[in-house]
């Protein structure tokens, strides 16, 4: 969580530099994240009320199917999946020459090809074929259509392997099916990881079974939890859970005397300063209390990471801080996670850059063989206010318009830090602000599909003008959606 007495951060007014425009961007649909290759083809293919979706795997059976549950809803068609190939057919080859998550997508008069080496590659092509549709398809009740396709030839696969958004549900909590439809909107722009900010001196979220008086009312039980990593894993994003510790940590404190050094609970606390909170790092119980958080969360979670935060730990001494890091880096250890944190942490296989004034994080990071995650907060933040007008957010980091979360570029922002040293990219929004669905909306959309492109897209791909005319076309997907969006007048929306 970033430090809220930091003085405000100039934005960055200077968009991503860009290449003259490939044919992704200048030619073809609107799709968000570009493809890598676009080639518009010749003729149409329009969806008739007899169609099927072919798909010969069973591997990709629940990618068919959920693909007929989306157009059958707006279509009203019957659209049955059949083992064969059909008007939509989905082939999984087994053949990883465009990676895990690459695609091939071609449509022609006959019909609609979608191929890909796994069931996660075409579940990403998907995406980009609900796109290709006329935006009515993303209505819930019957349309009258016309849906028809242009002909285009696509091959595609994404830059990073980590695309990823950060819900933090510790300050407001957000119920299981709230967190489910953040999952499938972030899910149809290509995002693949969901990080999920279950602690801080406001609130525990999940159900610790072996300390119970952690999470309250407003908490997920070990099966809400089970539920959002499952549902999250068949649209094939992974959780990464992130127990703040050492500092962030008064809701623990609050409900454990013993976790403090002096014996005493602390008050329960609902304000939005940080750094004041601290387990005590002198305490074997401490070591047993995050022994015990740590073996509960990494058994619900199958993910490779467990993030321990380690973010703006000012009452924690230097040295005890490094001290405790070493003792949480064995304990995710022996429990089968690697260990992911806030730009601050000392140790682990991921760290996070967040502070745009503190880039030298990132080098030691990177210096210590980490791989950096890129959430700078003057870009990528997404509770950051668009203007002086928006009605939520904060400001701390500048204010974030469209343009500004747009244009940077992962391996330019941070000098020394390259290509290379990179996992991928992540849309934290932080929720001291924000209550509601449609809140949490209002300030992830129009600006995580931005995101979602830088980490998608090839570089070269990339330029603001067609960025914003491209985006310009899913304000009427979204309004079919219901989703709350802010109309920036630097897009020309449709």
């Amino acid at each position: 969580m970033p430090h809220r007495r930091l003085a405000a951060l100039m934005t960055a007014s200077a968009l991503a530099t860009s290449c003259a425009p490939s044919s992704p961007e200048s030619d073809g649909p609107a799709l968000v994240p570009v493809p890598a290759s676009l080639r518009v083809t010749e003729g149409s293919f329009t969806l008739a009320s007899d169609a099927r979706i072919g798909v010969r795997s069973a591997e990709g059976a629940p990618v068919a199917e959920e693909l007929a549950r989306l157009l059958r809803r707006s279509t009203g068609y019957a659209l049955p999946v059949v083992r064969e190939p059909a008007e939509i057919t989905l082939e999984i080859s087994g053949d990883q020459e465009l990676g895990r998550e690459g695609y091939t997508l071609d449509v022609t008069p006959d019909g609609v090809r979608l191929a890909a080496g796994t069931a996660e590659g075409v579940f990403r092509g998907v995406q980009t074929l609900r796109q290709l549709l006329p935006a009515a398809i993303e209505s819930p009740a019957p349309q009258p259509g016309p849906w028809t396709i242009g002909g285009v030839s696509i091959e595609d696969r994404p830059r990073f392997s980590y695309r990823g958004v950060m819900l933090d549900v510790a300050r407001h909590f957000f119920t299981v099916e709230q967190v489910k439809r953040y999952i499938d909107l972030a899910a149809s722009y290509k995002v693949n990881v969901l990080h999920l900010h279950l602690t801080d001196d406001q609130g525990w979220r999940i159900e610790i079974r072996s300390w119970p008086e952690l999470a309250g009312d407003d908490s997920y039980t070990q099966d809400d939890y089970r539920e959002i990593v499952r549902y999250a894993a068949e649209r094939f994003v992974t959780v990464v859970p992130e127990i703040d510790t050492p500092g962030h940590t008064n809701a623990a404190l609050a409900a454990y005397a013993e976790l403090n050094c002096d014996g005493v609970a602390r008050e329960p606390y609902e304000g939005t300063e940080v750094g004041f909170s601290s387990l005590c790092v002198d305490k074997e119980v401490t070591y047993r209390f995050l022994d015990d958080v740590v073996r509960e969360v990494a058994a619900l979670t199958p993910g490779p990471y467990l993030n321990l935060g380690g973010d703006e730990a000012h009452s924690t001494d230097p040295e005890d801080y490094e001290k405790f890091v070493a003792r949480a880096q064995q304990i995710v250890d022996t429990h089968g996670k690697r260990l992911m944190g806030w730009a601050e942490i000392t140790s682990g296989s991921v760290a996070q850059h967040w502070n745009p004034r503190e880039p030298d994080r990132a080098r030691a990071a990177v210096a210590r063989g980490a791989k950096l995650v890129m959430s700078p907060a003057d870009h990528a933040y997404l509770d950051m206010k668009y203007t002086d007008s928006t009605e939520y957010g904060l400001d701390w980091a500048g204010l974030v318009e469209v343009s500004d979360s747009y244009g940077w570029d992962p391996a330019t922002v941070v000098e020394g830090v390259g290509e290379q040293d990179i996992l991928g990219v992540e849309a934290p929004l932080w929720t001291e602000t924000l209550a509601t669905s449609g809140a949490l909306e209002f300030m992830a959309y129009p600006r995580l599909p931005g995101i979602a492109e830088i980490g998608w897209s090839p570089a070269a791909a990339r330029s603001w003008e067609g960025y914003r005319a491209r985006l310009a076309a899913h304000g009427p997907r979204w309004s079919a959606r219901s989703v709350t969006f802010y109309r920036s007048p630097e897009i020309p929306w449709n």
